[in-house]
């Protein structure tokens, strides 16, 4: 009863899993790539970013303007800070900040039956789904990211 569950059987195997170097690498090179390759079209294209960002009716113009200039170099530092193991643990975190700020956003639009189009890659056509199936991809990456943060695995990382 007085055992701490990373003691016991179940947490030892649980904690082997999470330190595992191949799945944390793994993670962190499909997070990374994720993040790396949503970021460029809205650094090359911040107009038609900033309308994606407007079409969610929830910021007003001028905050719109500067989540779309700023948001995709975090998006792309975050990536390539993730996958060569640069200042982790932040880069980790400020993911999973951009993850509930783009599923809060996302469960706003499907609140206000808005159909639209998550805006995470290149804008495409918009489908009644495409909210709906974002919100749920993130959760994925929420996941991902839980275990990244939690990971003790130092393998291929640049601060060790």
């Amino acid at each position: 009863m007085g055992k701490v569950w990373s003691e016991n059987g179940k947490g030892r195997r649980m904690r082997r899993i999470i330190d595992n170097d191949y799945l944390t690498l793994l993670f962190r090179v499909i997070i990374g790539v994720t993040f790396i390759y949503a970021s460029f079209y809205k650094i090359l294209e911040p107009s038609v970013f900033a309308k994606g960002i407007w079409f969610y009716h929830i910021l007003p113009g001028d905050l719109i303007n500067l989540l779309a200039i700023f948001l995709p170099w975090a998006e792309l530092i975050c990536g390539i800070a993730l996958i060569v193991g640069w200042q982790y643990r932040g880069a980790v975190i400020l993911i999973n900040l951009m993850m509930i700020m783009f599923m809060v956003a996302l469960s706003i639009a499907i609140y206000k039956g808005i159909s639209i189009d998550c805006g995470c890659f290149k804008a495409s056509k918009a489908t009644e789904n495409s909210a709906m199936d974002a919100l749920i991809r993130d959760f994925g990456v929420i996941a991902m990211t839980v275990v990244l943060y939690f990971s003790k695995s130092k393998k291929l990382m640049f601060d060790k």
